[in-house]
């Protein structure tokens, strides 16, 4: 009896295992998806998204014309004499950089060795300190796992060595469920 028992307690635990990443994937798909969908009410659903997306699209190429993109700069130099909205908009502006622009941050992933029996990965952000007036330092950024934050933390460059053979998006992904995900050549 104790034996069924046990054998349905481990079923249990891994159609949930299964399941609870799907669903939450799923689930959170579903919400963006109505969330763009919603934006611009139209009877028909997936209408919205579709004219969200073209928008998306052709504001990018629009600020990438030669004659419309002064207008473009002109906007954010206007948004950056705004003292919280600055922040606010600078700030995503360089995290969504970091991902998706033509600078991306996150490319190069680092072992850094922060004592004789301890090293923790991280991505190089920035490589030329001078400004700060510290050459031999660079900016590490140290995501937290399960979560949307991170610390950055200025690094001696003897200290941080580079992962070679190993994408960044996995060892972001690595990072971020806490060394659960494997890393993979």
């Amino acid at each position: 009896m104790a034996f069924t028992y046990r054998r349905i307690i481990s079923y249990f635990f891994r159609g949930l295992l299964f399941l609870t990443p799907l669903s939450v994937t799923i689930y959170v798909i579903y919400a963006i998806f109505i969330f763009l969908d919603n934006l611009i009410p139209v009877p028909f659903p997936g209408i919205g998204i579709l004219m969200v997306l073209g928008l998306i699209t052709f504001i990018g190429y629009l600020a990438s014309l030669f004659f419309t993109k002064p207008f473009f700069e002109w906007f954010e130099r206007g948004v950056f004499k705004i003292p919280l909205v600055n922040l606010l908009y600078t700030s995503i502006k360089d995290l969504m950089g970091a991902f998706v622009g033509e600078k991306k941050k996150f490319s190069s992933p680092v072992i850094v060795e922060i004592s004789d029996s301890m090293s923790r990965l991280g991505f190089i952000t920035q490589e030329d300190l001078s400004i700060i007036g510290e050459e031999n330092l660079v900016a590490v950024y140290f995501p937290h796992s399960y979560n949307v934050s991170g610390n950055v933390f200025l690094v001696k460059k003897e200290k941080v060595r580079p992962l070679k053979g190993i994408k960044s998006s996995d060892v972001m992904k690595f990072m971020v469920s806490g060394g659960v995900s494997p890393l993979e050549h």
